[in-house]
């Protein structure tokens, strides 16, 4: 579009604009002397002096274009995701290609690698007990040869554990590696520097705190393109802030929403995004508030006497568009003092109840404060709706009935219980990939629920109706603390897949603070350990666990109740594979090994390979565990036997002294003598760590350390931030 048909186009609106307020009150003087000339025929636009109607054409054209430019925001959003997507996709094709390669039993040097972690041999597991608390963890337990806790007592009487590390037999000579300029900004992204001080606020990694400063330069980009730097054009400076704020709803929206397509585009659940989803509400807040101010600051002080109609602050505020736009900005800000941690952690109950009011009221104001939003307020809605009503009162909710029994410190519970699992439809070779599937983009399966089974690291939304009050309608999160449901599959004759019967054992370690949990507590105290519960989920990402399969050198660090995250990674990683191993030992030869192909897409393909690896191949990947406790009583969390038997197929596992009898281990040097074993037989480790902020910090700046150095670790932190 040229000059000129610019000029029209902004004549043609100008001319609507006059003649849409014609019968109300304008703001405009111009438009007001157009009304009280009593001229009824010829064109408005006739009677603006020329050089105050070339000013408001200037300035309608200005603004038009602004709008026009924030309106891209959105695509520049879009390809960042898709970009996002593709690594993704390629991380995860490597991961699986390198976890079928190493259960294949591929040569590799760690075969002739002898190093001083207690080897033993892996044992059939037995049939799940009955009547112990342990059988409510896994589906068995099995005899291991040893006991794990007597290999512990010297561990856990020398200084700190550094004698740990020294007692590793390291290969220097693989460890003598130049970091390449790679290595050195891969390892100051995966760092993450100290808290703020003062107001003592935890940091992200730098890779995180680098992405959401490019997030906000993008934001500033679109703010200031081709925005007339004029005091006489401020109001569209104004009125630009306020659409960056209404193209960013959407986004907002997604990034709060638990069923999404960003988990499947990005491998990131929503608990991961979280703190991407704060950013984008205290930057909106932000914007609303420069809006609100521009837009006053235009009103009484730049804009001049003949472009108003009166400039009482009473008039002003009190206008039906104002008051709206005042409704707005009060609904999001009061969201976002509920939003902050020190909020949320003494009021959770209030912040979940005012997120739902007040978002739905904002929607409401804004939908009727500025007409072009209609269309980005309604994406967001069906978000919401969608999101909430939909996927998770429908299809995603069951009510289970569940014990409740309190640990030994009196402020733990385990919540219990078990089914057997639903069948769910297994892919075939003959059903069509999830791109050629509309509903398998949004995640859309309405057979996923808990009563299906779910994933080490998931967790789930819990409501207890049985508390009374608004208890019934609340639902707060927790990690899943037992090992995830095994769920085979038999072809029958006429070579469909078969799901067959299996019983899940659920488990969530909760810790009791105020408000709900200590109801909770309480409530099982008095006397109610069984209780009906309503369960929303599960939720989470197989990010963690892909890492682990693929890495030949496993490390888990816990930290507390983190146990729950890692506990079932290393039962998937040890006990799982195995269980499928000795379903299918009397068709399989335990020596045979599949052959090696390229390309394996199918997922029947993969369990394949799974069952046809012998125990000694599978026994390659080197597994880790760390955990560290406060209390003794913490380590009744988990029961012996389950360590017992992951121990048997060759855990490493070690639990230093509690913390308030011997102080802090050292973490960052078990951890570093690890990775240096593994790089030293020149295999690459997958970390996870899931515990405090402070371990979470030593344990990622350790790993930074050592990709500073060369070497090949991959680091993931498993921490949600409700």
């Amino acid at each position: 579009m040229d000059y000129g048909q610019k000029g029209a186009w902004a004549r043609d609106a100008l001319r609507n604009a006059i003649s849409a307020v014609a019968s109300t009150s304008s703001s405009m003087l111009a438009v007001r002397d157009v009304q009280n000339s009593g001229e009824e025929d010829g064109d408005p636009l006739d009677l603006i002096p020329p050089d105050k109607l070339e000013y408001l054409l200037k300035l309608v054209q200005a603004l038009f274009d602004a709008r026009f430019i924030a309106s891209c925001y959105n695509i520049a959003v879009l390809f960042t995701i898709s970009v996002f997507a593709v690594l993704h996709w390629r991380e995860s094709r490597n991961d699986r290609r390198q976890w079928l390669a190493r259960i294949r039993g591929r040569k590799s040097d760690s075969a002739k690698k002898t190093t001083t972690t207690m080897t033993r041999t892996a044992q059939p597991p037995s049939s799940p007990a009955s009547s112990s608390r342990s059988s409510r963890f896994s589906p068995g337990t099995s005899t291991p040869t040893g006991n794990w806790k007597d290999s512990l007592v010297d561990l856990e009487r020398s200084p700190l554990l550094r004698g740990r590390t020294s007692s590793l037999t390291i290969n220097p000579t693989r460890l003598d590696r130049k970091p390449t300029i790679s290595n050195t900004v891969s390892s100051w992204l995966n760092r993450q520097p100290p808290p703020i001080p003062i107001i003592n606020r935890t940091l992200p990694s730098n890779g995180t705190s680098l992405f959401i400063a490019l997030w906000i330069l993008l934001n500033v980009f679109f703010q200031m393109l081709l925005t007339p730097l004029r005091w006489d054009y401020f109001f569209v400076f104004g009125d630009k802030m306020g659409f960056m704020f209404i193209v960013n709803l959407p986004l907002l929206y997604l990034l709060s929403a638990k069923n999404q397509p960003l988990r499947l585009l990005t491998g990131y659940s929503y608990e991961a995004l979280n703190i991407f989803h704060r950013r984008v509400g205290e930057m909106m807040c932000f914007m609303a508030l420069v809006h609100f101010v521009s837009m006053v600051i235009w009103q009484f002080v730049l804009a001049e006497d003949w472009m108003l109609a009166s400039k009482s602050a009473w008039a002003y505020f009190t206008h039906p568009l104002i008051l709206c736009g005042l409704g707005t900005f009060t609904s999001y800000e009061l969201l976002y003092f509920t939003s902050l941690g020190s909020f949320r952690q003494r009021w959770y109950e209030l912040c979940l109840a005012s997120h739902v009011v007040l978002q739905l009221a904002a929607l409401v104001f804004l939908w009727f404060h500025f007409y072009t939003s209609r269309p980005y307020v309604s994406l967001s809605l069906a978000i919401f709706v969608l999101d909430r009503l939909v996927w998770r009162l429908r299809f995603k909710r069951a009510t289970v009935t569940a014990d409740i029994e309190v640990l030994e410190d009196g402020q733990t519970f385990l919540l219990s219980a078990d089914w057997d699992l639903l069948a769910r439809p297994r892919p075939s070779q003959h059903q069509p990939p999830w791109w050629k599937s509309s509903w398998s983009f949004f995640s859309f399966n309405p057979n996923k629920s808990i009563l299906n089974g779910w994933l080490p690291t998931d967790h789930v939304f819990l409501t207890v109706p049985s508390l009374g009050g608004s208890h019934a309608l609340q639902a707060h999160p927790f990690t899943i603390a037992s090992a995830a449901p095994i769920i085979t599959h038999s072809t029958s004759a006429a070579g469909k897949h078969q799901q067959q019967p299996t019983h899940a054992w659920f488990n969530l370690l909760i810790r009791s603070y105020s408000g709900f949990t200590f109801d909770l507590l309480r409530h099982a105290q008095a006397g109610h350990t069984r209780v009906s519960v309503q369960i929303d989920g599960p939720y989470g990402s197989s990010h963690a666990l892909d890492m682990l399969r693929a890495s030949k050198s496993a490390i888990l660090v816990a930290g507390g109740s983190g146990v729950a995250v890692t506990f079932p990674l290393v039962w998937a990683l040890l006990q799982q594979p195995n269980r499928d191993l000795l379903s299918d030992a009397e068709e399989e030869d335990d020596e045979a090994v599949a052959p090696e192909e390229e390309e394996e897409e199918e997922e029947e393909e993969e369990d394949k390979v799974v069952r046809r690896v012998s125990p000694l191949t599978r026994q390659k990947q080197r597994v880790h565990m760390l955990w560290v406790t406060h209390s003794k009583s913490h380590r009744n969390w988990i029961p012996q036997e389950q360590f017992d038997e992951l121990v048997a197929l060759g855990l490493d596992l070690v639990i230093p002294e509690p913390t308030e009898e011997a102080g802090r281990p050292d973490v960052a040097g078990i951890v570093k003598g690890w990775i240096l074993d593994a790089a030293s037989d020149g295999l690459e480790s997958g970390v996870v760590v899931s515990g405090p902020d402070g371990l979470n910090r030593t344990v990622r700046n350790t790993c930074a350390d050592v990709i500073g150095e060369g070497l090949d670790v991959r680091i993931a932190v498993e921490k949600f931030g409700w």
